[in-house]
């Protein structure tokens, strides 16, 4: 999926859709995730086994690794 595809991203997004909007590939995206750069999707049983990623959950992750306040970016997610 391209960005010009989604005009108004949706609040739940899947993984391939997920990595799209925070600019990476699926790889990286996996890898930030896995490191706690990005959120986890919600817990698979709320949307019927589908894995879906909270957009704000995605901004919020982003915010914090734009920071410049000298601050290590991983503190505020690892808290």
């Amino acid at each position: 999926m391209k960005r010009t595809d989604l005009p108004d991203w949706p609040r739940g997004l899947s993984r391939d859709d997920a990595a799209i909007y925070v600019g990476v590939g699926t790889t990286l995206f996996d890898e930030m995730v896995k490191d706690g750069r990005m959120p986890q999707p919600a817990p698979p049983d709320r949307f019927n086994a589908r894995v879906v990623w909270d957009r704000r959950k995605l901004d919020m992750a982003l915010d914090a690794l734009f920071e410049t306040d000298g601050k290590n970016p991983f503190d505020k997610l690892l808290a």
